[in-house]
Parts: structure tokens; sequence; C-alpha cells
């Protein structure tokens, strides 16, 4: 019984090092997959705070241009605008259009301003680029 033991010890003496380089493989994939996650999720989360930014740009954007036709002004002040920049929004630009639609309603003749604005941020087709458009319409 003796000899049968040592036979069997001598034919499993190289398993362990397979076992051993196969965990190490199995543990550098998984490794280079959570580095490779993590940037993705870095990219996410950033890309989703750009577009925050963007729509809150645009609705800046809006929000100045109904002031401006709420105190007495037109589509074509609001349009005389090129590029509205915000100093808290660095970077981005806001393109602001206005047309103007005057209906007659029985004794009533409403004006409805309608106005889209366009956020912008980086050159497009960059890594960077995000854009929001958002309208809104004004009867008055």
């Amino acid at each position: 019984m003796t000899r049968n033991t040592a036979c069997l010890e001598s034919k499993q003496r190289g398993f362990t090092i397979v076992m051993a380089i196969f965990i190490l493989v199995v543990l550098g994939l998984l490794g280079s997959y959570m580095v490779r996650l993590s940037g993705v999720q870095l990219a996410t989360s950033s890309y989703a705070l750009q577009s925050t930014k963007a729509y809150q740009a645009a609705r800046a954007g809006l929000g100045w241009a109904a002031a401006k036709i709420s105190t007495g002004g037109g589509c074509v002040d609001v349009n005389a605008q090129t590029a509205l920049t915000l100093p808290d929004l660095p970077g981005f630009t806001v393109n602001l259009t206005c047309t103007l639609a005057s209906y007659k309603e029985g004794g009533d003749n409403p004006s409805i301003y309608m106005i889209n604005a366009h956020s912008e941020f980086g050159a497009y087709g960059g890594a960077d680029y995000v854009s929001r458009e958002l309208g809104v319409s004004i009867i008055k």
C-alpha cells in the first residue's frame, strides 16, 4: 500500500501549478473588467452632468426670452440676440429663435410667440459634445 500511495503522489505533482495559473488568469480578467466598467461609469456620469447643464442653459435662455417678451419686447428683440452666454455655465452657448403668429378669435386678437432655445457645449462630433433644444409658446 505504501508503494501505491507514492505512485499517486508522483502523478499529481504538476496539478497545483495548473490551478494556480488558472486562478491568476481568472483574477486578471476580472480585474481588467472592473477597470473597464469603472471607466464607462465615470464617462456616463460625466455625460449625464453635461446633459443636465445643457438642459438648464436652454431653460435659462427660454426664461430670458420670456422676460424680454413680457416686458414689452418682441420676436425682433429675441432674434437680435445672436448667442446667449451664461456666466454660471461656462462653455455653453444658447441660440434663440422666435416666431410670432397672430390670430383672430371673436373680438380678441391673441399673439402667440413660439420660442426655441438650442444650447450646445463642445464641438459637434467631439467626445464632449452635448446639445439640448427646448421650446415654449407664450400667448399675449
